[in-house]
């Protein structure tokens, strides 16, 4: 169904109530008697605060789906992930560019600074991903959105390598690195996009694959999630 009837019903729904509610005023005001506009204000009252509730609700699980919620993945669970882990929910965007085929992969940077060791790592987030159809068989869309997650993780090591590089733990140095790159891993995130046409093309989809999997391979080192200090890696 469309979303924008499922609204329209569900508005027409939420006015029944009131408009009753107004027609019995009326009624009873055409009669002489005298209203009492108490209940009318009641009424709003706990409509507006329903509504708040419902619109809140909404928007929390179009974020993070927590009736089907599933932790956030590392990256060496990376071959065990299919759409089924795909939990988030999507209210509203049901095309992209018109195609029904679709999806939308969360990732983020994840780290943690201790007095001689600095955790650095890369996370999926299912319930923050979506997938249009659930049941899609489609192998190259969820090889394109699995780079996603390859993407990340090549920008985690990189944001290792350079921490590595640093004398002692720095604080401030490490949450700069790792900023920088999350920009960058944003950028490059996005020619991915841009240069596939999200799968769509797929000489540029092989390419990057290609590209990616061999600068993961150049930064194999940095493959574990901590930087020991005085104990490399």
């Amino acid at each position: 169904m469309n979303v924008g009837l499922i609204f329209l019903l569900g508005i027409c729904l939420y006015s029944i109530p009131l408009i009753e509610l107004i027609v019995i005023l009326i009624k009873e005001y055409r009669k002489g008697h005298k209203v009492s506009f108490k209940s009318l204000r009641r009424f709003l009252k706990y409509n507006v605060i329903f509504a708040v509730i419902l619109i809140s609700g909404v928007g929390i699980l179009s974020h993070t789906n927590y009736l089907d919620y599933e932790g956030p993945m590392t990256f060496d669970k990376y071959d065990e992930i299919t759409f089924k882990n795909f939990r988030g929910l999507e209210f509203f965007k049901k095309s992209l560019y018109g195609s029904e085929r679709f999806a939308y992969v969360y990732t983020s940077i994840d780290y943690e600074i201790q007095d001689n060791f600095v955790r650095i790592q890369s996370l999926f987030h299912p319930s923050r991903s979506f997938v249009y159809k659930k049941n899609s068989n489609s192998q190259e869309l969820l090889t394109h959105e699995k780079y996603h997650i390859k993407i990340t993780e090549l920008f985690v090591r990189k944001a290792k390598e350079k921490v590595s590089e640093l004398l002692d733990i720095e604080s401030d140095k490490i949450r700069s690195i790792i900023r920088e790159c999350d920009l960058d891993e944003q950028k490059f995130q996005d020619e991915y996009d841009y240069e596939t046409f999200h799968s769509y093309v797929l000489s540029e989809q092989k390419r990057y694959e290609e590209r990616v999997d061999s600068l993961l391979d150049l930064l194999a080192e940095f493959k574990k999630p901590k930087i020991y200090f005085n104990e490399k890696n």
